[in-house]
């Protein structure tokens, strides 16, 4: 009865409700499982709660109930959703030194924590190992890898990373060619900027003023202010 009312509970962003049944599992003296804790943690991650997901995760650590890799891809993604990317990444470490297998949620998930947190040589390598362990690829989080270069000023690994989406046969964004072109603002590679304002243009991207702004910034730091 218990899983599947909280199943629902997490189905229907319920989190709250939930929780509560969690608790009545407790006072019931019913033994909460992977199945049950797990959904807690999930509906606390569309709830954006990501301090009660982690609260629920440490009680399975500390009960020694079996961790899945549906366990950790909500308490990784409600850290990353709440804002907390910190502890996603730190989630993300534990589960690598764990025997549960990574999928493309958890290094989805992950990478978009690097994004925020800056940490592109992170990305990069979560790219990487989506690859090697021939996961399938998407547009989001190879999004999230060029923005992570973008503010770290890595516009030739943001590019190798854009190279990369279109061998992948996966189609770019207005969001990517935002951030590909605005890792090249950042070093004045104008050259670069401008070709990709150019393919977006040719391929008929939707565009925005952000993407416009990053590519004639680029011509400026170039000195190049007949092509802005």
């Amino acid at each position: 009865f218990f899983n599947s009312a909280i199943s629902a509970c997490e189905k229907g962003r319920e989190w709250q409700k939930a929780l509560q049944l969690c608790a009545e599992m407790g006072r019931s003296k019913v033994e909460s499982n992977t199945i049950t804790c797990s959904a807690a943690i999930s509906a606390c991650e569309k709830g954006h709660e990501w301090e009660r997901a982690l609260e629920i995760f440490s009680s399975m650590v500390q009960t020694k109930l079996e961790l899945n890799t549906v366990t950790f891809n909500a308490a990784i993604s409600a850290c990353e959703k709440g804002g907390s990317w910190d502890k996603a990444l730190q989630l993300c470490d534990v589960m690598a030194k764990s025997i549960v297998k990574c999928d493309e949620v958890t290094l989805g998930a992950s990478i978009s924590a690097c994004e925020k947190t800056g940490e592109w040589e992170k990305a990069l390598k979560l790219f990487r190992d989506m690859k090697q362990s021939k996961m399938e690829l998407a547009t989001n989080p190879l999004n999230a890898a060029i923005g992570a270069c973008k503010k770290a000023s890595q516009w030739e690994n943001a590019l190798q990373l854009f190279s990369a989406m279109i061998q992948c046969k996966l189609e770019p964004d207005w969001r990517t060619y935002s951030a590909a072109i605005s890792s090249c603002t950042r070093d004045g590679e104008w050259e670069a900027a401008s070709q990709l304002l150019s393919l977006m243009l040719l391929t008929q991207v939707e565009s925005n003023a952000i993407t416009f702004n990053a590519a004639i910034s680029a011509c400026e730091k170039g000195g190049e202010y007949q092509k802005a």
